[in-house]
């Protein structure tokens, strides 16, 4: 489905800019997929290919996990600590920034938008990988998940975000490529925009097509 302006409120005016990364920014399924599998294998557990894992992301590492452990959950924590020992190393050869986007985040940043990253990716990861892969600190917030706050689609964390910035959810954008990205916005009075690639992309949805899509609501 093509996207246009009218598509969203005209009253929202996006003054910040709120992006998931999995999916959004970065194409991380290749690595993903060869951390899970090593996990899996080498506790000769049954492997998965890259199409079936797709299907696994969005909603966090342990729901990961537990997704691709079938009936073999009570196996849980022993394969999330693997994942994420080899996730720590696999990231950097599996993980591809999508065209187009890190040219629309240093325009957004010289334009002097505020700019953030809220993930379901464990925080470590998160932040590693935006620090790497977006240097010159074009996010000033960038939050994985952490245990002692809730997940997406729950708007928790980004209406903290938002309140660092000093202004209203229905002023701030949230960027993503799934039905938890679509989720969230709506449950954040956030204005969602949703490009057409990625993990999960949500039907009858307008979506945008290219990076450069999303400087037509600015």
């Amino acid at each position: 489905m093509h996207l246009s302006p009218s598509h969203v409120i005209a009253a929202h005016v996006i003054r910040g800019l709120i992006f998931d990364l999995d999916g959004t920014l970065v194409d991380s399924l290749p690595g993903i997929a060869t951390s899970i599998n090593n996990a899996l294998n080498e506790a000769n557990l049954p492997t998965h290919s890259q199409t079936t894992i797709e299907s696994f992301i969005g909603n966090g590492a342990r729901a990961l996990v537990e997704l691709a452990l079938g009936d073999k959950r009570d196996r849980t924590e022993d394969i999330l600590a693997s994942f994420h020992r080899h996730y720590a190393e696999d990231w950097k050869s599996g993980t591809l920034i999508y065209p187009g986007m890190l040219e629309l985040l240093r325009d957004l940043h010289a334009n002097e938008y505020p700019l953030a990253v809220l993930s379901n990716k464990p925080h470590q990861h998160t932040s590693k990988i935006v620090a790497e892969l977006f240097p010159n600190h074009l996010f000033d917030q960038v939050m994985g998940h952490q245990e002692s706050f809730p997940k997406k689609p729950d708007p928790t964390m980004a209406h903290q975000i938002i309140a660092k910035w000093n202004l209203k959810p229905s002023q701030v954008a949230y960027v993503g490529d799934s039905t938890v990205d679509l989720a969230t916005a709506h449950a954040g009075g956030m204005v969602p925009l949703i490009f057409s690639w990625g993990y999960g992309t949500p039907e009858n949805t307008p979506l945008l097509h290219r990076a450069e899509d999303l400087k037509s609501f600015l």
